[in-house]
């Protein structure tokens, strides 16, 4: 009975450390990332090359890991403060800082050993990701609300990166990957500073363009938005090298951008966190819509 009961809470305890351990490299965001780098190296090959896809996903994820982890040392106070991240293993007070560091710096030399395995370049791209994340990033968040500006660099790298390993080259193509993903991260997390305001307020950060939640902070969300649309649909125009658009994939992607800046209108209109929740939502279906359809149409075609 007694070695039943010691195995039952040895896997207990193995069981949490993990779940700690996503929570600390946000696994449902890094996820996310992943899809993203696979979507560019994807648009990027003519013939998929197994390893290297799984060099970058695995690559990707601890590079994305490595900055949550740090991120989350540097807020330990702040998230103690909000609901939404009281339980996190930091403040929780179920991992020390000394642990979460070393996770950090392991994810950070695995990541980047991965992907530069791959190329170079890649390498190159995953760090100054990390670094931007963690350095610049984090800290302003409690400066200044352009911190989005900031914050939106490292964000568009994933998308890109995908390319960049799948050819070594950094060039239009890519490029404008990076605009695309650039571009949405705006209207994305104005929605959720929009629905989180009170809740950063408590912590001191200030997501939203105006610090406040009022017209001037949805028109700029509208103008992203548009901005967004427009960048999104441009490869249809045969501008932007070997990534290309077909008209009725570009047709697509219009119309679920036009769908964003719906929710983004009636925000304006309305100034309501349910819109808000609405406009992050559709953000979240339209990046992964738009990846999947830039992908079907290039094997398509």
């Amino acid at each position: 009975m007694q070695t039943l009961s010691n195995t039952t809470t040895q896997k207990l305890t193995l069981s949490s450390a993990l779940d700690d351990f996503k929570q600390l490299t946000k696994f449902g965001l890094s996820i996310s990332v992943v899809f993203s780098a696979v979507a560019g190296y994807l648009l990027a090959v003519e013939t998929i090359h197994i390893p290297t896809l799984l060099l970058l996903a695995f690559g990707g994820y601890f590079m994305v890991g490595a900055s949550n982890a740090f991120n989350q040392i540097i807020e330990v106070d702040t998230d103690k403060l909000m609901k939404r991240t009281q339980n996190r293993p930091l403040p929780a007070d179920r991992m020390s800082i000394n642990t979460a560091m070393a996770i950090a710096v392991i994810c950070t030399i695995i990541g980047l050993v991965t992907l530069y395995i791959i190329n170079p370049k890649t390498a190159m791209f995953g760090a100054i990701s990390i670094f931007l994340y963690t350095s610049a990033y984090t800290p302003l968040k409690s400066v200044t609300p352009l911190v989005v500006f900031v914050g939106a660099i490292p964000g568009a790298i994933p998308f890109m990166l995908g390319w960049v390993a799948a050819t070594g080259k950094f060039g239009i193509e890519p490029g404008m990957l990076f605009m695309i993903q650039f571009f949405w991260q705006f209207p994305h997390f104005w929605a959720i500073g929009w629905l989180q305001h009170d809740e950063y307020k408590k912590a001191g950060f200030n997501m939203l363009p105006t610090g406040e939640k009022n017209k001037k902070a949805s028109l700029q969300i509208i103008l992203y938005t548009i901005w967004m649309i427009i960048v999104s649909v441009f490869p249809v125009l045969k501008l932007t090298g070997s990534l290309y658009l077909s008209p009725i994939a570009a047709v697509i992607v219009l119309l679920s951008g036009i769908m964003m800046l719906y929710y983004g209108i009636l925000l304006h209109k309305k100034q309501t966190d349910v819109l808000a929740r609405k406009l992050m939502l559709s953000s979240v279906f339209y990046i992964t819509l738009i990846q999947i359809i830039f992908v079907i149409d290039k094997f398509l075609h």
